[in-house]
Formats: structure tokens, C-alpha cells, sequence
């Protein structure tokens, strides 16, 4: 009896340990003002790129330069996942900044998250998903020069 039950412990092991792995991936909406609000993204971001997201209100644009997309990873292992999210999304931002600078443009429009090319348009709000790992961001955007206010 204490072999068939020995068995039986053995192959419940081994049937949980077949079984495929399931990778977290945690959907959250986290608050672009919050993300912007941070210290790193006040000490990062130059300022001479203005963001503006989904339909956001905007000065005229003058010439639109190109439509871009940015996905950024970052490492969230023992980080919060709102930690890890809003470095991704500042890390996106840089990428978008980065990018207007080569293309001279002095802002970028309709910003809208873009994870796994479904767009979520959103004035307040940014996609991000987070795993055990890492939390990324991915944001599509409009890279204009706008008038001056």
C-alpha cells in the first residue's frame, strides 16, 4: 500500500511539473500624469519636446515628419510593477524624444499606447504589462512641428 502510495505522490509530481509554465502578464492603466510627474522623468526628459497624447488639444501642426512607434522593456524584477511600468513609459518617451530630435521635429501627437499594435487611445492613461521579469511599454506617435503658442 505504501509503494502504490508512494507512486501515486511521484506521478502527481511529475504531472504538475509537465504542465506548460505560465508566464505573468498583468494588464495595467497607469496615469500619464503621474509618469511624466516623476523624478526621473523631470530630470530626463529635455523639454524641448512636447508630448501629446490621443486627442489631446495642441498647437497647429505645421509639417508632419513621420509616424513612429517605441517599445521599451525594462528589468521589474523586485520593483513594483507601477515602478517598473512608469520606467518603461519615461524610456519610451526618451526613445520618441531621441527620434524627433533626428527628424526636427519639436513635438509628437496622437500619441497612443500600442501593445502588440492594438492601439488604446487615452488622454490620461498609458498600456503597460508587467511579468515576473520585466514590464513593458509600447506607444505610436506623430512626429510634427507644431507653432509656437
Amino acid at each position: 500500500m505504501q509503494k502504490i502510495c508512494s507512486l501515486l505522490i511521484a506521478a502527481s509530481i511529475l504531472s504538475v511539473a509537465s504542465l506548460p509554465a505560465q508566464a505573468r502578464d498583468t494588464k495595467h492603466l497607469l496615469s500619464i500624469e503621474d509618469g511624466l510627474n516623476t523624478k526621473d522623468a523631470e530630470s530626463k526628459l529635455s523639454g524641448t519636446v512636447k508630448f501629446y497624447f490621443a486627442d489631446q488639444p495642441h498647437p497647429a501642426v505645421l509639417e508632419k515628419l513621420a509616424t513612429d512607434f517605441s517599445n521599451r522593456k525594462t528589468n521589474s524584477f523586485g520593483k513594483s510593477d507601477e515602478v517598473a511600468c512608469n520606467w518603461a513609459f519615461l524610456s519610451a518617451l526618451l526613445a520618441f524624444e531621441t527620434r524627433a530630435k533626428q527628424l526636427g521635429a519639436n513635438a509628437v501627437v496622437n500619441i497612443v499606447s500600442y501593445y502588440k499594435k492594438d492601439e488604446m487611445a487615452s488622454t490620461s492613461k498609458f498600456e503597460c504589462h508587467a511579468g515576473a521579469i520585466v514590464a513593458g511599454v509600447a506607444l505610436k506617435g506623430d512626429f510634427v512641428k507644431i507653432a509656437d503658442k
